[in-house]
């Protein structure tokens, strides 16, 4: 089976290779657009940004699977929340969406994004590396490296790979 994962990103697509390593898979990762903003600044608008990688990295591929995986946040009475969305769209239409874990970030990093800056330009600004996004990301940083954002995505994987399998059970019943 091909598997399309609808970005470059090495942590997003080390996600899915390595959740799904024991499936024998073949995985294609192409760099898709999310159609939103650089910053998505809701859950609707970062699962918009998700379906919209994995449609289209369906489409640029030709796979039986796409994967779309896409980083936001959520403004809430809390403060703003870090969140994640996926999407697995299969060729013949079905869909399935997960969400992750969701955190407060720090004032002065949700101050910077409500200004219009984009998380990964914070986190670069904060730690002084400019590859965050694609290793540990914000959620490494400020878990102390108890979680990191290929864990985060890992985590949506299995949940979407896991809805497609329970379908196909129920399939064949």
């Amino acid at each position: 089976m091909i598997v399309a994962i609808g970005t470059k990103n090495p942590a997003k697509v080390h996600a899915v290779q390595d959740s799904l390593i024991r499936e024998g898979h073949t995985f294609i990762s192409v760099k898709a657009k999310s159609g939103v903003n650089g910053q998505p600044f809701s859950d609707n608008e970062t699962l918009k940004g998700a379906r919209n990688r994995a449609k289209h990295a369906l489409a640029m591929t030709g796979a039986d699977l796409a994967f779309g995986l896409e980083g936001g946040v959520q403004e809430t009475e809390s403060g703003l929340l870090l969140c994640n969305w996926g999407v697995l769209s299969h060729k013949e239409g079905a869909e399935w969406i997960a969400s992750g874990a969701k955190f407060p970030l720090p004032e002065q990093v949700a101050n910077r994004l409500r200004q219009g800056d984009e998380l990964g330009t914070v986190m670069a600004d904060v730690t002084g590396n400019i590859h965050t996004r694609k290793k540990e990301g914000a959620i490494g940083i400020y878990t102390s490296g108890w979680v990191s954002r290929k864990e985060l995505f890992a985590h949506i994987v299995r949940l979407l790979y896991g809805q497609y399998v329970t379908s196909l059970v129920q399939a064949r019943h």
